[in-house]
């Protein structure tokens, strides 16, 4: 697992939800879909992350 790629996966996701929120407050459809857009990616980046730590304790 690389701590670089786990933190900026964890900064994606915070920066979508502060988008939806953003876009929740504001009525604004365009901000409130693009903030769940950059959850869903960091959701994804996550579960690589994931996939590769299992990966290499099943190889260690």
């Amino acid at each position: 697992m690389s701590i670089e790629d786990r933190a900026k996966a964890t900064a994606k996701n915070i920066e979508g939800k502060a988008q939806e929120i953003i876009g929740n407050v504001t009525g604004d459809p365009k901000d409130q879909a693009e903030g769940k857009a950059k959850q869903g990616e960091a959701q994804v980046r996550h579960s690589v992350e994931d996939a590769k730590d299992d990966l290499k304790k099943a190889v260690d």
